[in-house]
């Protein structure tokens, strides 16, 4: 039977095709899925790991992005001690829905870390979304961290995911001592 020093639920959104699934998928395999499905609802992933000398179980809900699973979002959001929002570098309308997930996450979950994410690094040649705007964005709205990747080659997905576990461990330390 495993033990773990830390279990965190997390909560994965952004637009329809901002590459959530195959961000998930290429951290707990190797591999990138080059044809994932469309979420439907809520898809749950885990995975253990080490960080910081704890052994951490990672719990993952992908929330769809289409529209039609909206009225979803609140009831998902409870309970979740950090979350991820994805847009896609080359489509600046994928983050057209940032600060409407940002108040809600807030909302169900108090001031839980919110990291943003720009996917799609490999396509840097159609980026709408620079760099310096995404770091800008996460200011704005007060996000924990940014940063951007791409689950097609792997560039920073497990950088991320460490990332995001301290952030998390952290939070958690100054809120439960």
């Amino acid at each position: 039977m495993a033990s773990y020093d830390f279990t965190f639920t997390v909560l994965l959104l952004g637009d329809p095709s901002s590459g959530k699934e195959e961000f998930v998928h290429r951290y707990i395999s190797p591999f990138f899925l080059d044809e994932s499905k469309l979420t439907i609802g809520v898809d749950f992933y885990t995975k253990t790991q080490e960080c910081i000398g704890k052994k951490v179980k990672l719990q993952f809900w992908v929330f769809g992005g289409e529209e039609r699973f909206r009225f979803l979002l609140h009831q998902y959001c409870k309970g979740k001690n950090g979350a991820i929002i994805m847009y896609d570098i080359t489509n600046r309308q994928s983050l057209d829905h940032l600060p409407d997930w940002t108040q809600i996450i807030r909302e169900q979950s108090g001031e839980i870390p919110i990291i943003l994410i720009g996917n799609k690094l490999d396509l840097e040649k159609s980026r709408e979304v620079s760099k310096e705007e995404g770091i800008a964005i996460a200011k704005k709205y007060n996000l924990s961290a940014y940063t951007e990747l791409s689950s097609k080659t792997g560039q920073n997905v497990e950088k991320t995911f460490t990332v995001l576990t301290e952030i998390l461990i952290e939070s958690y330390s100054k809120t439960y001592g």
